[in-house]
């Protein structure tokens, strides 16, 4: 017993010396009085609410950035920069109004990317694993389909004059991209390789095939998905001896080709590497596809810097394309390999795509104007993955937490999974970690219940807001009112009345103008009566 308890306070007293000190002003209460002063402030500076018409509109979609992985991020992009990080503002924390969302599909309580993406993107709830159809529409039955459509803000954006685009880490036929141009009862029909017979006999259309026909003038697409736009055993451009790499389609197709062709004399532009895309001059590109990876990119932690863009660096392309419209534009971002690291239970891997998330937020927030440009940054649904252990202030966020175990007297990481890869036993018992690399980028956080995949989490999601009546994003709403507000916004869509005579006044705005007015009126005549 004394030697465990040396073994716990030695192990603590290591991880206090390594722990910096908080800053010595914290201790004085002006500190944090003044902080909060400073805070209510702008607070108060934001009752003169933006009610600009919405020239652009950005929607970053951060799939599986729960809650717990924006807390977890933030500290990790502080600790990136020499600080404790528990202090540090993300760029979507500074955004000034903030509401949460259901998560839920229409069949299923905890959901997946397929039917959330129909939510914030068409408008209207759907069922697991489907992309652009209605909730009358099932997983699968290729019949189910006809009828069922239902369109995208992408669409609504694109048919008001906007150019538009789509940037992605996955591949840009997947869940979440394809939910802004097909109608697909199954997500996981990337390319007709991946469809049943019968569903192709039914009429069904594969997606990548629905990206090149359904909204054929898509301006900027980016992202990876290379073999699902060539023939069955095409040889990949970039990994020509790896089968995995190969096409997939049983159709012959080369959608690539077909997708360059189909812009005539346009300057229409296919790259497939960092350096094509960054040799660009963007303000002489009419259309850019561009396929970085044979299927998802790599996560920006194994990225190949010299060959694949970061995502900030697409984004920062994508916008300088598409802000040449006079009329505006409609941009979809994913940070698509946030859900992928907490699958795989690779906590390190998925929080430092948020964190490349939330650098490309702040560039485009460089690049753009709040006066004119909505942005939104959500999530489609959250993870089963925590952090907690009564952490001191600094711990490293992949660190241990500060004690033992007291039931099986072994070390523990602030991280871990409620479900998940990540459960192994030792003879019988919990594995010591005290012997693995918990730091390591490819570390399986453990779990408490053994999956091969670990699952997404059911809890409501954070809206980030800023621009143009963003602070309609507000309280809980269902996932699928995010669309009807940047639509609202950007005026277009099903609800234009208000953008031909301005916005209406609200009707608690219009009561206190009657109001003041009132007693303005009867102050001028008390003093017409009293005046001597």
């Amino acid at each position: 017993m004394n030697g465990i308890a040396l073994l716990f306070f030695s192990s603590f007293a290591s991880i206090c010396a390594a722990i910096p000190q908080f800053p010595e002003q914290e201790k004085e209460p002006k500190f944090w009085r003044d902080w909060a002063q400073r805070t209510l402030t702008k607070a108060l500076s934001l009752q003169r609410l933006n009610t600009n018409i919405a020239k652009n509109a950005i929607l970053f979609l951060g799939d599986g950035m729960g809650i717990p992985t924006v807390t977890a991020a933030r500290i990790l992009k502080g600790q990136m920069n020499g600080f404790s990080g528990e202090e540090t503002q993300l760029e979507m924390d500074k955004f000034p109004h903030v509401a949460l969302a259901k998560t839920y599909n229409t069949n299923a309580q905890v959901p997946d990317s397929a039917g959330t993406a129909t939510a914030y993107l068409c408008g209207v709830k759907a069922n697991e694993g489907t992309v652009g159809v209605s909730a009358a529409a099932v997983r699968s039955q290729c019949n189910t389909t006809f009828g069922n459509e239902v369109t995208s803000i992408l669409k609504w954006a694109k048919d008001a004059g906007k150019s538009v685009g789509i940037v992605t880490t996955t591949r840009v036929n997947h869940a979440t991209p394809s939910a802004a141009y097909a109608h697909c009862v199954d997500r996981d029909w990337f390319s007709d390789g991946e469809m049943p017979p019968e569903a192709i006999q039914g009429g069904c259309k594969d997606i990548a095939r629905q990206l090149l026909e359904n909204i054929p003038n898509i301006d900027v697409i980016m992202g990876g998905g290379r073999k699902y736009m060539y023939p069955k055993n095409t040889p990949d451009v970039e990994y020509p001896n790896e089968y995995k790499a190969n096409g997939t389609r049983q159709d012959g197709r080369r959608l690539v080709d077909e997708w360059k062709s189909s812009k005539g004399n346009q300057a229409a532009h296919y790259v497939w590497n960092k350096n094509q895309l960054l040799a660009l001059n963007p303000h002489k590109v009419d259309y850019l596809l561009g396929l970085f990876e044979p299927a998802d990119m790599q996560y920006d932690l194994e990225r190949d810097k010299q060959m694949d863009p970061s995502l900030a660096e697409m984004v920062e392309v994508a916008i300088k394309i598409l802000q040449k419209n006079p009329k505006g534009f409609y941009l979809l971002v994913e940070g698509g390999r946030i859900d992928h690291g907490h699958h795989e239970g690779k906590a390190k891997q998925a929080l430092h795509e948020a964190v490349q998330m939330d650098i490309a937020v702040g560039k485009a927030g460089v690049l753009t104007s709040e006066e004119d440009t909505l942005t939104v940054v959500t999530a489609d649904h959250s993870h089963v993955f925590t952090f907690g252990g009564y952490t001191l202030r600094g711990n490293s966020i992949f660190g241990l937490a500060p004690m033992q175990s007291d039931v099986d007297n072994k070390p523990f990481t602030s991280i871990l999974y409620g479900n998940g890869p990540g459960f192994k036993l030792s003879n019988g018992e919990r594995e010591n970690i005290s012997t693995i690399d918990y730091k390591q980028n490819n570390y399986l956080a453990q779990s408490a219940v053994p999956l091969q995949m670990e699952t997404h989490g059911g809890e409501d999601v954070a809206v980030f807001a800023k621009g143009p009546l963003a602070h309609l994003l507000h309280g809980v709403h269902e996932q699928n009112y995010i669309p009807h507000v940047m639509a609202y916004a950007t005026c277009i869509g099903q609800n234009t009345e208000h953008c031909k005579g301005g916005y209406p006044v609200p009707c608690g705005a219009s009561s206190l103008t009657s109001t003041l007015s009132n007693l303005l009126s009867f102050l001028i005549l008390s003093l017409l009566l009293c005046w001597p």
